[in-house]
């Protein structure tokens, strides 16, 4: 099924303030980041049915930045792999959605939350189908303050080595980290130079051009014998001019009054 894209992410940033608001939960900046990239990859490029999600051809996401739980719950609700219903437990006692991406629904590939692992887990799902014959592609989604971690390099080094052309890095580059600037807290620059000399097909977009978004992810792979990595530059907290480029939204969640004044910018009422 094909979604048009821009307004999906559109429902999904009023589904994540809402989430938010109501489990009293942290990082919806970090959640409304990476929405375009996560509507264009639900719409137009997964191959990933709710039908049939056992399906061991099925591709894989891995959301490494599980902090930004909240946004991946609402893509596959919105996608049909379990009940929207559910979206408004989050983080609230009881509920099955954890506050950090947990394998407990349908649709999640793997439980993230532990910064650094999630590259390496994608690796090896790209490996395994390489050796298995499988015709699958890994995707796994970074946070720019997750590159500081030394165990994303490894991953990095392993899968220029094994020539993991079906491996892809989507790195949600929204400049701001859990306490402050990422420049200031341990600077990335020169970011995509580093992943092309440890040998990955880099590229850099707009990760709110959805156009853009799928023009880097239809053509995989873009360099045969090379993983790719696509650096995506957004704006943390994008669509709420109020939650934009600021860190208060890492961990601060929306109250009444932010709420409201957040979904009339974003539409209305999810």
């Amino acid at each position: 099924m094909t979604t048009d894209s821009r307004d999906l992410a559109r429902r999904l940033r009023r589904d994540v303030v809402r989430m938010t608001h109501l489990g009293k939960a942290s990082h919806v900046g970090s959640c409304l980041s990476i929405a375009d990239v996560l509507a264009v990859l639900y719409s137009d490029v997964l191959r990933v049915d709710p039908s049939g999600p056992a399906d061991p051809n099925r591709d894989r996401l891995i959301m490494s930045k599980g902090h930004a739980a909240a946004v991946l719950y609402a893509v596959l609700a919105e996608r049909g792999f379990f009940d929207r219903e559910i979206l408004d437990t989050y983080y609230q006692d009881g509920s099955p959605l954890a506050g950090h991406v947990t394998a407990n629904m349908p649709g999640v590939d793997h439980s993230t939350g532990s910064l650094g692992h999630g590259l390496s887990v994608a690796a090896g799902i790209a490996l395994g189908a390489k050796r298995d014959g499988q015709d699958l592609r890994a995707y796994a989604i970074l946070s720019d303050g997750e590159c500081d971690e030394g165990s994303i390099w490894e991953p990095i080094l392993f899968a220029a080595h094994h020539r993991l052309d079906n491996l892809i890095a989507i790195v949600d580059y929204n400049k701001i980290q859990s306490l402050e600037a990422v420049d200031k807290t341990l600077a990335l620059e020169p970011f995509a130079g580093k992943w092309r000399a440890f040998g990955w097909h880099t590229i850099e977009i707009d990760g709110h051009d959805h156009d853009a978004i799928r023009a880097a992810l239809e053509r995989l792979p873009n360099e045969p014998g090379k993983p790719s990595c696509v650096i995506a530059h957004t704006v943390k907290g994008k669509g709420v001019s109020f939650m934009e480029q600021s860190v208060l939204w890492h961990y601060r969640p929306p109250d009444a009054g932010e709420y409201e004044a957040a979904l009339a910018e974003l539409g209305g009422a999810p």
